[in-house]
């Protein structure tokens, strides 16, 4: 099973979560800012964010709107906030309308408690590695 972990993180909470993920999966998160596009089909593809000022980056919803539906089998989303999910419920409505599955499940860490949360991120990666 290919997995893929692309994220957008301006102050690194997420880049944590990714890169967390990421060691579990035995692969490389890869940041936004350093690749425009998907660039190798993905059976999984975990992609993460945050909202800013309680609303999506406009790079993160760029990635987004860019990915190439017959690039990736399925979509699992993460991120981490102060307070908000919204970030996760608007790349989801992105996706869904390009007509790319999105799991139900995401994995959410307050920004506040990153460290602590690490474990559960390599938790929940986990549990699509089967």
């Amino acid at each position: 099973m290919e997995i893929a972990i692309r994220y957008y993180s301006k102050l690194g909470h997420t880049k944590d979560i990714a890169q967390a993920m990421a060691e579990e999966a035995g692969v490389t998160a890869v940041s936004i800012a350093d690749e425009s596009s998907l660039q190798k089909k993905a059976d999984i593809l975990f992609l993460g964010g945050a909202p800013y000022a309680n609303v999506m980056d406009k790079k993160l919803r760029a990635y987004a709107e860019a990915i190439d539906p017959s690039m990736v089998s399925k979509i699992v989303l993460f991120t981490t906030s102060n307070w908000s999910r919204r970030t996760v419920m608007s790349l989801r409505r992105i996706l869904e309308r390009k007509g790319i599955e999105v799991e139900k499940r995401y994995f959410y860490a307050h920004m506040l408690n990153i460290q602590n949360r690490i474990p559960k991120a390599k938790e929940f990666i986990r549990s699509f590695l089967d």
